[in-house]
């Protein structure tokens, strides 16, 4: 069974799932700014529209487009700005 979430008063929503990959979800995030925090490692595609990152570490925000791929690491912060409405593949490891 799939499990939705949202953050960010309806903002950002994914669906949960897994499979042979792994748990990962699959969701959209409208315009705006946002703060995550990860609690396993975090494998970010974006599948449509673009996701610009401040990772942990990090002193500037670098654009992630369609098919490319961040990482964050357990236990840490980063930091998104969406100019388009965005989707996005997570896998969690």
């Amino acid at each position: 069974m799939f499990k939705t979430n949202e953050y960010f008063d309806g903002n950002v929503v994914s669906i949960a799932f897994k499979n042979q990959e792994g748990s990962a979800t699959v969701g959209v995030m409208e315009i705006g700014e946002y703060e995550f925090g990860t609690s396993s490692t975090e494998y970010m595609t974006v599948i449509s529209g673009s996701i610009l990152a401040k990772l942990p570490g990090e002193t500037e925000f670098k654009e992630y487009l369609p098919n490319q791929t961040f990482i964050v690491e357990s236990n840490k912060k980063f930091q998104v700005k969406i100019a388009e409405q965005t989707a996005y593949l997570c896998f969690y490891k």
